[in-house]
């Protein structure tokens, strides 16, 4: 096996575990969001994602980005969301093509009912993957992530 054969291999073994990681977190986020919140994760993270804009919208192709959809899959969630109350479209002033998509009141007052328990289900998914020995070294990796100091252009 030569060099490149090695870098490919950890390559895949890292990825594999960022995925065993990204699967443990999730099912625990999804469980608890659809159960006390009726949300799912990708709604979570497009109201969340929202909220956290300079403005409180955004254009549907950067909502895309941000909830790692297709842009027809972004179009179905909002439909959703839309119809639940919880976001609303808005035609862009500059650019009538465009559309915004922006939190109603009711998907304020939802995300700030979950907020609280995204992060405790987070804090708790993130505890009991320490204590995997695969898992431990990426974990520990999150914890010395500086802090957030803004959105993330995605």
């Amino acid at each position: 096996m030569g060099i490149a054969d090695d870098a490919v291999q950890i390559r895949a073994k890292g990825w594999r575990t960022l995925a065993a990681l990204h699967g443990l977190i999730d099912a625990e986020l999804e469980r608890a969001l659809q159960a006390r919140h009726s949300l799912s994760v990708v709604e979570y993270t497009v109201l969340d994602a929202l909220s956290r804009q300079d403005g409180w919208h955004m254009r549907m192709q950067q909502l895309a980005r941000a909830a790692a959809l297709s842009g027809s899959a972004t179009t179905r969630l909002v439909n959703r969301l839309e119809d639940r109350g919880l976001l609303t479209r808005i035609l862009c002033q500059d650019d009538r093509r465009g559309i915004y998509t922006e939190l109603t009141k009711d998907g304020w007052t939802l995300l700030t009912e979950a907020r609280p328990t995204h992060d405790d289900v987070l804090a708790g998914a993130l505890a009991a993957a320490e204590q995997i020995p695969e898992l431990a070294p990426l974990v520990q990796a999150l914890h010395q992530l500086p802090p957030e100091t803004g959105s993330v252009a995605l």
